[in-house]
């Protein structure tokens, strides 16, 4: 499949359990699970479309998952979609957090139980360092290219991790530094 084919959810009822079963996986980080469902197995978006609307969705108020699934719903049924997918993303999970917190409340001092928790965090943790690694072939076609990114990148991490900047300091600096950079390339490249 080129990267420009894309197929259409089957129904309503599709999109709702598709983001059952992603919220439901999701747990701890749901990027790895949604880029996998929505771009390789149903392929409702391409690799590129998935990073833009993620993108998007991430400066949108809100967890950046439910806004991408809003997007999506939005995109084949409209608001019929975007309820949908809200639907999906709260209904079956709702009621798997509440069994959750009762197991909770009985085993949670069990020294398997913590073990599970630790080893979900571990491999939450390798999803999405997985994930992220994946979606580096869609920065050939970047306008930023592979180099700029990379820095961006590097800034950020450092930023965060050893200045202590705040996110969205860095957010509103080298992101918008990024869009200066991409808008300059863009209007060179159209004249």
């Amino acid at each position: 499949m080129t990267s420009h084919e894309r197929q259409q959810p089957e129904s309503l009822s599709d999109v709702f359990f598709s983001f059952s079963r992603l919220a439901i996986q999701g747990f701890g980080g749901v990027l790895a699970y949604m880029e996998h469902e929505l771009v390789e197995k149903k392929h409702w978006l391409t690799r590129e479309e998935f990073i833009e609307e993620w993108a998007v969705a991430r400066t949108m108020p809100g967890p950046a998952a439910l806004n991408l699934s809003m997007m999506v719903g939005a995109r084949y049924y409209g608001i019929r979609g975007v309820l949908a997918a809200l639907a999906g993303m709260f209904l079956l999970p709702s009621i798997l957090i509440l069994l959750l917190a009762l197991g909770y409340a009985r085993f949670g001092e069990n020294s398997y139980v913590l073990g599970a928790i630790r080893g979900m965090g571990a491999v939450a943790s390798a999803l999405f360092i997985a994930t992220g690694l994946k979606l580096l072939s869609a920065l050939q076609t970047n306008t930023l290219g592979i180099y700029i990114c990379s820095v961006l990148v590097v800034l950020s991490f450092l930023g965060i991790v050893v200045f202590h900047w705040g996110v969205v300091n860095v957010l509103l600096g080298l992101g918008g530094l990024g869009c200066v950079i991409a808008y300059l390339k863009l209007k060179a490249q159209t004249a």
